[in-house]
């Protein structure tokens, strides 16, 4: 599976601005070969959170996905969309958008864990549904978002319902790049699953971000990682066979004792 990354600097707050900057991406890249794009949390908006409440999308009848959509039919081209603030019912959730290549949306994620480094709580509302697994091109994937990594239940949760791929689209702060590095290996090692990130680089509030979106093999190896302060675009072809190999090497899932987890 041939995947394009694009580690995006965003402009905050202006969610136009950035979808014309991922418009003009797109039509800058060579996608005729590439499976599945991707680009980061929050991508729309930044984490301006006291204005998100005003600037939010409502779901139903949301720009943003319209775009996703139409990207995806125009390029022939699998979007997993980041995550951007929408607002239902009076709350502002984070959501992961998962467009197919024909312009449907097949899945979204709420993320349900919020910073509290970031008052994250005061701004946003926690997703109340469980993750689950979506298929594109045939190839069991999963998301999740930024601090969720630091959760392992539903990394595994998401394994044990078969995932193979999982991304993670970020906006990871550059003071705790180590644990970015350190926890998105890890969730490769312990879920024998691929691990594509997309965390941004730049600047916003007085926070410096880490940029290193990366390619993770079920191993642990890191294929291909990104600069911490430059926008690129990252490309990486995965062969979701060793997925299988690896688990049939290392059947850690026929170990687990469930039972006694508790």
């Amino acid at each position: 599976m041939n995947i394009a990354v694009y580690q995006m600097d965003i402009i905050a707050g202006d969610p136009e601005a950035n979808r014309k900057k991922v418009r003009r991406w797109l039509g800058e890249q060579e996608l005729g070969e590439v499976d599945v794009v991707m680009l980061p949390e929050m991508w729309t908006t930044a984490y301006t959170l006291p204005e998100l409440g005003e600037i939010a999308e409502d779901p139903g009848d949301s720009e943003t996905i319209r775009f996703l959509q139409e990207a995806a039919k125009r390029h022939h081209v699998h979007i997993m969309g980041g995550s951007i603030a929408v607002k239902r019912n009076g709350r502002v959730y984070n959501r992961a958008l998962v467009i197919d290549n024909t312009g449907a949306l097949v899945y979204e994620y709420d993320k349900m864990h919020l910073v509290p480094m970031l008052n994250e709580p005061a701004y946003l509302s926690g997703g109340r549904e469980p993750v689950k697994v979506f298929e594109l091109g045939g190839i069991k994937m999963g998301v999740v978002i930024c601090y969720d990594l630091r959760f392992p239940e539903i990394i595994r949760s998401l394994a044990l319902q078969g995932c193979e791929l999982l991304f993670i689209p970020a906006e990871w702060p550059d003071s705790r790049r180590n644990h970015w590095d350190v926890l998105s290996i890890a969730r490769a090692v312990e879920n024998q699953m691929y691990v594509v990130t997309c965390n941004r680089p730049g600047e916003y509030d007085n926070i410096t971000f880490a940029g290193s979106s990366a390619f993770i093999d079920p191993w642990g190896n890191v294929l291909q990682k990104g600069s911490v302060e430059h926008e690129e675009t990252l490309r990486e072809i995965l062969d979701l066979s060793n997925v299988a190999d690896v688990r049939k090497n290392v059947p850690v899932f026929d170990s687990r004792v469930p039972d006694l987890y508790e």
